[in-house]
This record gives structure tokens, sequence and C-alpha cells, in this order.
């Protein structure tokens, strides 16, 4: 079996700076045990994988041991492999990922994303 992989260095504009990212396109979703062999050999803090589905893509990250929830770098990162070397078509794009939809688009030569944001309850305490 033969991957294509990207290593991308997120929030940079030039090689060995920023936060770095693999990025490995799939067709379809190999086993979970491979997909952690593969975020394990690149020895990255994360490993984007991600695969068509419907109008968009669904994402997933891997850090060298496990899966994670959310990664805002490499996921800027899978957009700029589809955008700048794959050659999707659009200027924006949607992946579902585990923490929900994440909406990415290209403007003016940058790649934006609307990063989901978490807000927890506040108590306040009162005498």
């Amino acid at each position: 079996m033969k991957l294509r992989l990207f290593q991308i260095d997120a929030f940079a504009d030039r090689l060995f700076e920023g936060n770095p990212a693999a990025v490995v396109p799939l067709e379809s979703w190999l086993p979970d045990a491979l997909l952690q062999s593969i975020a394990s050999e690149n020895n990255l803090s994360e490993t984007a994988f991600f695969v068509p589905s419907g109008s968009g893509f669904r994402l997933r990250w891997f850090t060298p041991e496990c899966e994670v929830d959310l990664c805002g770098h490499a996921t800027l990162a899978s957009a700029h492999v589809l955008f700048r070397h794959l050659g999707y078509p659009g200027n924006s794009l949607v992946f579902d990922t585990r923490s929900g939809d994440l909406a990415v688009e290209e403007r003016n030569g940058l790649i934006v994303m609307d990063f989901p944001a978490h807000r927890k309850p506040v108590r306040l305490l009162t005498n």
C-alpha cells in the first residue's frame, strides 16, 4: 500500500518555521491501529487524516500516542493540502470532525478557519 504524506508548516511562510503537521489524504478509512502507527512513526505533534464525505471531508487527528478531539494547525494544514496540492476546486470547505463541523476558506491567499469556541459555565461566589 502506498499513501501520500505531506508535512506542512502551519502559521509560517518559510520552511522549518511554524507548527509542523503531517497530512495523509485517504480514499477510505484505514484501521485505527494503522492510523495510530502512522502518526507514531511521523512523531509530530499531530498527523491529520481525511476522507471525502458528502460535500466535504471527514477529518481525524492523531498524536504519536492517541487520537485527539481537535487540532487547529493540522486542520489548516489539511486545507492547505486540499487547496494548494490536490486541486480542490472551491475556495471553501467543511471538515466533519469529532468536535463538529469546521469551516475553512481561502481568502486573499490566506487559509482562514472558523474555530469553535467552547465556553464553560461560570459560577459566581458571593459572601
